[in-house]
């Protein structure tokens, strides 16, 4: 993975600009030697925005560029002129782009379309000049207030790869094989396990010029929710497609035992997964006759529509197609973005509220 371009998870720490002080000028001229007060504002500092972007794929760019400040506020200024505004810095990020808090593990926010701007810390807000403060009782104010600081956090983006269809299995069991046989994508195979060992995107054609997008992610083991195999590191990436595909080999020992396994790691990783179609994929079946092929189907769980195909002889690839468009535009199967309960990455919610900045003016010598 070190010489990979595909990177989906970094961290980085943030800080908004702090807004500009107000002035405490008075106003002064030839023939006016005492003017009232006329200090202007000062600018708010700059916010950390994210953007979402469809034709990034990975944060790449975001592993070079650890530290990412906005610019500060200016101050104000006589004659009521406000700072200058700071410069706001906009992040870039693939769609599907999920950000946490580094120290707790808190859920913030997730980019899910392209052109979405989400304002993931505010910068200060600037402060008031005298003149605000100027009344009946007080025509002199020598005070105005100072700019509100900067907001620091460091944040964990994780990158959720957005598909119609993702593939679940375990090392081997011919996923990369079929997306290669059905879209362009021309991801590595090879006789051993995790010859996968990032996520793999491919278009695959349908009736009538439509298509869906199909994720390929490393082979999963059992333990995988609990870290061990690679599953951990990639599960996520499953969370926002639309149908799971379960690919089981012909040639496994039980069927229905490697899908409930497979279904269990799910569920253990994010329950939610329960709620999205399956379909089951019965791979390799050229290695099989029509005789063993019906002794086969008898074991194949009932629970969910299930399919013989062969990426290598094109056998049951239409059929496959069928079921999972069908599957894809099912009504019922639509999760909407504010649904979904991220896991935490600390395996626990913890909740910290922000120090509220007390914004008061400050008595300042007069010039």
């Amino acid at each position: 993975m070190a010489d990979s371009n595909f990177i989906d998870y970094v961290k980085i720490l943030c800080r908004s600009g702090k807004g500009g002080a107000g002035s405490r000028h008075f106003y002064r001229a030839k023939y006016v030697p005492k003017g009232g007060p006329d200090g202007g504002d000062g600018g708010r500092g700059g916010h950390i925005i994210l953007k979402g972007n469809r034709n990034m794929w990975t944060l790449l760019p975001l592993r070079y560029s650890r530290h990412i400040f906005a610019g500060n506020g200016q101050s104000g200024s006589g004659g009521r002129s406000f700072g200058k505004d700071g410069e706001d810095r906009i992040i870039e990020v693939p769609c599907g782009t999920v950000v946490f808090d580094a120290e707790t593990g808190q859920y913030l926010c997730e980019v899910t379309d392209d052109g979405q701007e989400i304002k993931l810390l505010r910068g200060g807000r600037g402060g008031l000049g005298n003149w605000h403060f100027k009344s009946s009782t007080n025509r002199t104010p020598r005070y105005a207030q100072p700019g509100e600081p900067a907001i620091e956090k460091s944040v964990i983006l994780e990158l959720k790869m957005l598909a119609d269809v993702g593939l679940v299995g375990f090392p081997n069991a011919g996923k990369s094989t079929l997306l290669s046989a059905i879209s362009a994508a021309e991801p590595k195979i090879a006789d051993y396990p995790f010859t996968t060992m990032e996520p793999q995107l491919g278009i695959v054609s349908y009736r009538d010029n439509r298509s869906f997008v199909m994720a390929d992610i490393p082979g999963i083991i059992e333990g995988a929710s609990e870290g061990k195999g690679l599953g951990l590191r990639f599960l996520r990436h499953i969370e926002r497609n639309a149908v799971l595909l379960f690919m089981v080999p012909a040639d496994a020992d039980d069927i229905d035992a490697q899908y409930r396994i497979l279904l269990h790691e799910l569920e253990q990783f994010n329950p939610q997964l329960m709620d999205k179609q399956r379909v089951l994929a019965i791979t390799k079946t050229d290695l099989l006759d029509e005789e063993l092929k019906e002794e086969i189907a008898k074991t194949v769980p009932a629970d969910v529509p299930s399919v013989f195909i062969s990426a290598v002889t094109g056998e049951g690839i239409t059929e496959l197609k069928d079921l999972l468009w069908k599957a894809i535009t099912d009504e019922n199967n639509r999760i909407e973005p504010s649904e979904i309960t991220h896991r935490p990455l600390d395996g626990h919610h913890r909740v910290r509220e922000e120090d509220e900045f007390i914004f008061e003016p400050v008595a300042e010598e007069p010039d």
